[in-house]
């Protein structure tokens, strides 16, 4: 396999691919205006839960973005694409370079052109390795077939015009002190940083949500060694830890911070900053402010079920700084109030330290509720299309030409359903005008 061979002139151009997809992909969030992105992976990314995290994120933060977002997870699938292609795994595994090379593209190339190539993607996210690494301590041969077969994905997937990003597993989440001495983890660590290696080598993004994970793993495991931080099972978290999965991800895929950001005297009742949008009427009267407020953006939408992760990782601070500062209060207690309903109490001190205000109950908040619902409901619609009209095998006294017609009348229904879907996402993800107050709280 040529990715791993050691002679100089490959090893400079390995340093050449190193240095280029640094210096392009620097600072410059993934995802860009026209893309149509597709999540390719197993059964966490068939969830449908961190996908639709970072879609909602993506779409509240450039609500002028024309974007389409697709899943394609399967569960039980791998890199070699097990679950769409059904290669002798035995063979692949036992193979010489040649053989397996050979094995691969027929596997690879089968899965994208049915799964993948048809929705013509602009970038995809290939999250695999949970079962190529078969739940047992690194097998080099197996690695090896996971290795070639991720190198093939961005081969394939590029010269159809993809960008690309690898994303690695999470740890396996086991009720035991430490995480990282399961041999199951172990290996993944090191499928992980093979992973590394090989986008390295294709130019494809490197995205580690491996350590981070694990990092929080071990520090809660430390304070409390029965925790059980990501929900769902010890394979598929729940919603909590699929938030932490999307933070990682976003941060790796370099989505912005800061969001929008307003700074008031009040003692003065002046504008001293409006950054990512515009205020207007601003007044000072009787010890209220108030003032109009228009964001360029939304704050990222937060799953109600998803809160705990919050307290897990810098979420809103890597990934959602939608802030609110006034400085100049006489000490006390602030309510603050979005469209005449109290958001927040907050002391002087908080409000001239800013706060972020993107999980405060109130009219945004419930926008972006409103967004992440949306995209759930679009997301099952394309599985429904996709996986149970798509792919559906007519048995064999129910094949001809009737029943294919009534497969492309479903599918062009559920093809409507979606659009439809996508232009009532695309109405409320554009942000609205809203009043803010900030008062003395009763006493």
């Amino acid at each position: 396999m040529k990715l791993f061979c050691c002679s100089r002139k490959t090893l400079l151009a390995f340093l050449s691919a190193v240095t280029l997809a640094a210096g392009a992909l620097a600072g410059d969030f993934f995802i860009r205006d026209g893309d149509r992105v597709v999540f390719l992976g197993d059964s966490i990314t068939e969830q449908r839960l961190y996908t639709t995290y970072i879609e909602a994120c993506a779409l509240a933060r450039r609500p002028d973005w024309k974007l389409t977002f697709r899943n394609v997870g399967w569960g039980g699938d791998t890199s070699w694409l097990r679950q769409r292609s059904h290669p002798d795994e035995r063979e692949l595994f036992a193979a010489d370079s040649a053989s397996q090379q050979k094995m691969v593209e027929d596997a690879v190339g089968r899965g994208l052109g049915r799964d993948v190539l048809p929705l013509k993607p602009t970038a995809v996210t290939v999250k695999f390795g949970m079962n190529d690494h078969s739940y047992q301590a690194f097998r080099p041969d197996i690695f090896g077939a996971y290795a070639r077969s991720q190198e093939q994905i961005a081969k394939v997937l590029q010269a159809n015009g993809a960008r690309v990003a690898f994303l690695t597993p999470q740890p396996i989440e086991d009720k035991r002190p430490d995480p990282d001495k399961d041999a199951r983890n172990q290996s993944l660590r090191k499928f992980s940083d093979g992973l590394k290696t090989v986008a390295a080598g294709t130019g494809a993004v490197f995205v580690d949500q491996f350590d981070p994970y694990m990092a929080i793993l071990l520090r809660e495991r430390e304070g409390n060694p029965p925790a059980f931080i990501g929900g769902g099972d010890a394979v598929h978290p729940g919603p909590i830890g699929h938030t932490v999965m999307a933070w990682a991800i976003l941060k790796g895929l370099d989505a912005p911070a800061f969001l929008s950001r307003v700074e008031i005297d009040g003692a003065s009742g002046k504008l001293l900053t409006a950054q990512g949008c515009r205020v207007e009427n601003l007044k000072v009267s009787e010890g209220t402010i108030s003032f109009d407020r228009l964001d360029e953006t939304l704050p990222m939408p937060i799953d109600a079920r998803a809160e705990p992760a919050l307290k897990l990782a810098p979420i809103l601070a890597d990934l959602s700084r939608y802030e609110l500062q006034v400085s100049g209060l006489a000490a006390g207690s602030y309510e603050v109030a979005i469209d005449g309903e109290r958001v927040a109490k907050l002391s002087s001190e908080e409000l001239a330290k800013g706060w972020n205000l993107t999980t405060l109950a109130g009219p945004i908040s419930e926008q972006g509720r409103q967004l992440l619902n949306l995209v759930v409901k679009k997301n099952d619609l394309f599985y429904n299309r996709w996986r149970n009209v798509q792919l559906y095998a007519f048995p064999a006294w129910a094949q001809g030409p009737e029943s294919e017609a009534r497969r492309s009348a479903e599918v062009a229904r559920l093809d409507q359903q979606i659009a439809d879907q996508e232009a009532r996402i695309d109405e409320v993800r554009r942000p609205k005008p809203h009043q803010f107050t900030v008062k003395p709280a009763p006493q």
